[in-house]
């Protein structure tokens, strides 16, 4: 079932996901792979949204509650764009950033009130928003709203780019 905030939260995490589906539908793999000058090609930008690793933001997510105010470095602008990712289509892509996200809002319609008041130190946030202690909603929330709005922008803005190439 999920709580008031998770159910909240969900539902913006599968909008930003429905907005990169709908972006992402008629996408060729030669435009994917291709990257207007100084920018991420389409299959980094998914990759980045991705995140990192095997078990890409689990791990940042899960930190909130195995300790108390864990210390977390996030390093921004990275791609994550491995040779494994390389190698895959745009497709494939586009369908583990959907497993990433629907896993994302199943891990937040399991957490309780307790645990998304649950707050993390991560020095990069400091002068954002989120300021520097935030809360695991806060995290999961700008995820879904902030970060993913912010690439699936950036997504339509190099494929028009890449249109009129």
């Amino acid at each position: 079932m999920g709580t008031k905030t998770g159910t909240q939260l969900a539902a913006i995490i599968r909008a930003a996901l429905a907005d990169l589906r709908k972006v992402c539908a008629d996408v060729d793999e030669d435009t994917a792979s291709r990257a207007p000058v100084g920018r991420w090609s389409p299959k980094e930008i998914l990759s980045h949204l991705i995140g990192p690793g095997e078990k890409r933001h689990m791990p940042l997510f899960e930190a909130f509650t195995a300790s108390d105010v864990p210390r977390i470095d996030i390093v921004p602008e990275q791609t994550y764009f491995t040779q494994e990712r390389r190698a895959m289509s745009f497709a494939q892509l586009v369908q583990l950033a959907e497993r990433e996200y629907e896993g994302i809002v199943a891990y937040a319609l399991s957490l309780s009130e307790e645990q998304f008041a649950r707050t993390a130190h991560i020095p990069l946030f400091k002068d954002s928003p989120l300021t520097e202690y935030p809360t695991l909603a806060a995290i999961l929330g700008g995820l879904g709203q902030r970060h993913m709005q912010m690439h699936v922008d950036h997504l339509r803005q190099v494929l028009a780019e890449l249109a009129t190439k």
